[in-house]
């Protein structure tokens, strides 16, 4: 039943209009808390994360001395909070969601005395309702066309972020004042912050020329396997789970693989649904304090104006990296529950016949993202980098709440 209310999450991100990366990243993020409260409010092992997330208070009680089951419990919480987060998705993904409501209902509620469901299931509403509430005021609750400003001044000069597609509505770059929401476990206040990239500089000696030619001579010698890695972990919205949701289904992956009870698995589930969502945050305030051009616009100017890039180029500004940002907080994550040489296949998305990849470690996996966007032509080396730090830092917090009494 955890599995297949997130896999419907999955599901609906790759038909919502409005589920960016940074967006999925927020529903996968209080999703997770959704259920491990849920579970942890009957269980004597887990420790609520009331107190320990920003704004998070305490989730209602249950009523002493009368019967709960857990399974209805979780699921009425997820139904809930998949159809709140979820509720701009067209038709097809409501009829999707009730579906999947009506056959976990069946199962969850089988041989159950109704006074039992009846408490359970009012029990799983009002948790999710505690924790939907408190998503309400982080910032990123309302996204009014498709997250895309009707209104935006481009700065001038070469150095700075200019439109790289002509679709109309991304003549101005998507969220920009998405690094102002409230986080979840890293504190307000671009804690995870990055110096300066590698000042813009057209001068062939330049640091930041360096770095433009590398793309640009990656891009002439692309080797086969370098092209499928840029594919694989490409995730581009409406056409994939996106960055963070390519993560949550590694981790559902292993929950699966790994049999792991309903407590160790919404532990996972949280501890990974809280970084990668605080990691977008994170990284978009970075994004606009630098807002820095995107390789494509330099390497056409300055280098080739034939260069194209082997994946499409998102539509804002290009350091750091989001992929490389969450791809290592969700590296820190894994790595801390799981151990260091974790080795794994990820099918995210061998639906869309992209072949499974095998790793030695999250951190292989994570590498392996971050460099693909170098591959795909999206992004210089120093955001790459540069995004993994900040990633690393981002996912510290994260590992390090208290979820086991």
């Amino acid at each position: 039943m955890l599995r297949g209310w997130f896999d419907m999450a999955l599901a609906l991100t790759r038909h919502t209009a409005t589920f960016s990366p940074p967006v999925a990243s927020r529903a996968y993020g209080y999703l997770g808390v959704t259920a491990f409260e849920a579970v942890a409010s009957g269980s004597g092992k887990l420790r609520t994360l009331a107190g320990q997330l920003n704004g998070l208070s305490a989730t209602p009680a249950r009523e002493a001395g009368v019967a709960y089951d857990d399974a209805v419990i979780l699921d009425a919480a997820l139904s809930s909070a998949v159809h709140d987060l979820f509720g701009n998705t067209g038709p097809t993904g409501h009829r999707a969601m009730d579906a999947l409501d009506a056959k976990l209902q069946a199962e969850v509620t089988e041989g159950l005395a109704p006074d039992v469901v009846a408490r359970s299931e009012s029990y799983g509403r009002a948790v999710a309702a505690h924790i939907l509430d408190w998503a309400k005021e982080d910032g990123g609750a309302a996204v009014a066309n498709m997250g895309f400003p009707l209104e935006y001044k481009l700065k001038p000069g070469p150095a700075y972020w200019v439109p790289t597609s002509t679709i109309v509505q991304q003549q101005a770059p998507l969220l920009p004042d998405w690094g102002k929401n409230r986080t979840f476990a890293m504190p307000m206040g671009a804690t995870c912050g990055l110096p300066a990239p590698p000042a813009y500089s057209e001068d062939t000696a330049s640091e930041y020329y360096k770095e433009a030619r590398e793309i640009y001579d990656t891009w002439r010698t692309l080797t086969s396997e370098q092209r499928a890695i840029a594919r694989f972990w490409a995730d581009d919205a409406m056409l994939s789970v996106t960055p963070p949701g390519h993560w949550l289904s590694i981790a559902l992956q292993i929950v699966d693989r790994e049999k792991l009870g309903l407590e160790k698995s919404v532990d996972v589930l949280a501890r990974l649904g809280v970084a990668e969502a605080d990691s977008f945050v994170g990284c978009w305030e970075t994004k606009f304090v630098y807002d820095t051009v995107r390789p494509i616009t330099y390497i056409r100017r300055v280098i080739d104006p034939q260069f194209e890039t082997i994946v499409n180029t998102p539509p804002f500004p290009e350091f750091p990296s989001g992929h490389s940002a969450e791809s290592a907080a969700a590296a820190i994550v894994l790595t801390s529950i799981f151990g260091d040489h974790y080795a794994f296949d990820d099918d995210t998305d061998a639906e869309d016949g992209l072949k499974p990849r095998s790793f030695a470690s999250f951190w292989a996996a994570a590498n392996e993202a971050a460099v693909s966007r170098l591959y795909g032509g999206i992004h210089y080396r120093a955001a790459i980098e540069m995004g993994a730090d900040q990633g690393r830092c981002v996912g510290a917090y994260a590992v390090a709440l208290r979820t086991w009494r």
